[in-house]
């Protein structure tokens, strides 16, 4: 697809934010478009000449919608009496995967709790899509765990901190990342041995500072506010102690994650050349047939880059590709690494590709018609609408039927390891991530309606930290479940 083409159809083009009939049990996805409070968004989002409503008028319908979606209904966990069979749904979401790697993604999901919560996005996107929600629908990140947010390189090499993974990403309920947040943050914590009262604590860390953050920004233009962002001075100028540490730690080992460095790691020079190493089953080679659609598709993905950076990649040359498995949710999806070499054989640009399939919201915010043509497309405009910079490199291909989003593999990428922190620092840096989320959704607008939900009480962070220790143990539970299953021989599982 090329660049002047929009990944969703013309037909279906709907405003950034969009306020639905606030969900209640309904366990049917909704079909079609949305219902779009007109008063908020609307017409105005298609042309200039139209107003739309007052940031004033926005906040009123937020704080409006506490009727009819109380904020302690946002404490309800209990799985239905329908509840579908999370392995069934594991096993639905291994379809078109690679049979060889399956074995691998069941073992890093079985391997912990956390792990597992990791790998099933599907499982609680259907979890979640039918709990009480205002029906307020920015762009979401789909997957906003807790290991989703790090360090990565902005075009101007500085080092900043945000959401980094969109695979899922979609317009979809606001409370979907929160609650995906929360949950993740009781479930590592457990795993890291915090108490329940701190992990309480942590929770109510995050939502406060979400909170706090959204109304801030809503009470900022949407255009000053699409530049707001936190780099790694900023955010070590801010902490302390222990934190601090972890962050100065974390943010030196992203800044030798780039391709030069990588070069040594993932290559091997042969016959004068640069060759990218095998290591079965995580890295391996290419079929030639697979090796040259492969350098088609990526030929097709410089005209999805602004002109600068297609002239940029244009002095490099594609010599080495291979398959490279990574995550958890995304493994036996494909996803190949590219090494190309400029003007010298130091001067070196690895690119990832990885598979774009729908993500796991779209059928409960619009059933089963598709808004988006490209997956790959979706992925890199949802990503650019999320963060405040992106890789300049982001574009999207096509081969073999299959759709791919392109980026670059090493770019300062890096986190803060969640093993390594105690409860203390964890209650701090959910702050961070908190404070990050509300960032995301504020820049598709919908910020003051959310902010009027919200309030300035905790009554949401109080709800929400019931949530938390609930999904936490349905995650708990529902991990045990899929061990057992292994056991019986019902999935494979493997190491790596």
């Amino acid at each position: 697809m090329l660049a002047g083409e929009h990944s969703i159809r013309k037909d279906e083009t709907r405003p950034e934010t969009e306020v639905a009939d606030p969900v209640t049990r309904s366990r049917q996805p909704v079909a079609g478009r949305h219902t779009v409070l007109e008063s908020a968004d609307g017409a105005a989002y298609h042309s200039l000449r139209q107003r739309p409503a007052t940031r004033a008028e926005r906040f009123k319908l937020g704080k409006g919608l506490r009727a009819k979606v109380p904020r302690k209904s946002l404490a309800h966990c209990s799985p239905p009496a329908d509840r579908p069979d999370p392995i069934a749904l594991i096993q639905r979401s291994h379809q078109g995967r690679l049979d060889r790697l399956i074995p691998i993604r069941v073992a890093r999901m079985t391997a912990s709790p956390y792990g597992f919560l990791r790998g099933t996005a599907i499982v609680m996107a259907e979890d979640v899509a039918h709990l009480p929600a205002t029906g307020i629908t920015p762009v979401v990140c789909g997957d906003s765990h807790l290991g989703n947010f790090g360090f990565y390189a902005s075009p101007e090499r500085d080092l900043v901190i945000d959401l980094n993974d969109f695979d899922e990403a979609h317009p979809g309920a606001w409370e979907w990342d929160l609650r995906r947040l929360v949950a993740s943050i009781w479930v590592a914590g457990r795993q890291n041995g915090a108490s329940e009262d701190e992990l309480s604590g942590a929770v109510r860390a995050c939502v406060g500072a979400y909170r706090a953050e959204l109304r801030r920004l809503s009470e900022e233009p949407l255009f000053s506010r699409s530049f707001t962002r936190l780099d790694v001075d900023r955010l070590t100028s801010q902490t302390s102690g222990p934190l601090l540490n972890a962050i100065q730690r974390s943010a030196d080992r992203a800044r030798n994650r780039t391709s030069d460095r990588a070069l040594p790691r993932f290559t091997e020079e042969i016959d004068g050349g640069r060759r990218i190493v095998e290591e079965p089953p995580l890295i391996t080679r290419l079929p030639l047939r697979e090796a040259d659609a492969l350098a088609a598709a990526l030929d097709d993905y410089l005209d999805t880059l602004s002109s600068h950076w297609r002239r940029v990649l244009g002095g490099y040359t594609l010599v080495d590709l291979a398959h490279k498995v990574v995550g958890v949710g995304s493994v036996g999806l494909r996803a190949y690494v590219a090494l190309l070499e400029g003007s010298s054989p130091e001067d070196v640009i690895f690119l990832q590709l990885k598979q774009a399939r729908r993500s796991v919201l779209a059928p409960y915010v619009h059933g089963d018609s598709a808004w988006h043509a490209h997956q790959g497309q979706r992925v890199v405009e949802y990503q650019q609408a999320l963060q405040t910079v992106s890789d300049p490199l982001l574009g999207w291909t096509s081969m073999d039927g299959r759709q791919y989003y392109v980026r670059q593999f090493r770019n300062m990428k890096g986190t803060i390891p969640l093993d390594a922190i105690d409860a203390p620092t964890l209650i701090d840096y959910t702050g961070v991530v908190g404070q990050l989320l509300a960032k995301g959704h504020a820049r598709t607008s919908g910020a003051s309606m959310i902010a009027g939900y919200l309030g300035r009480s905790e009554a949401v962070d109080d709800a929400l930290t019931v949530f938390a220790r609930s999904y936490a143990d349905q995650t708990e539970a529902d991990h045990a479940a899929l061990c057992a299953a292994v056991r019986r021989g019902e999935l494979p599982t493997d190491g790596g």
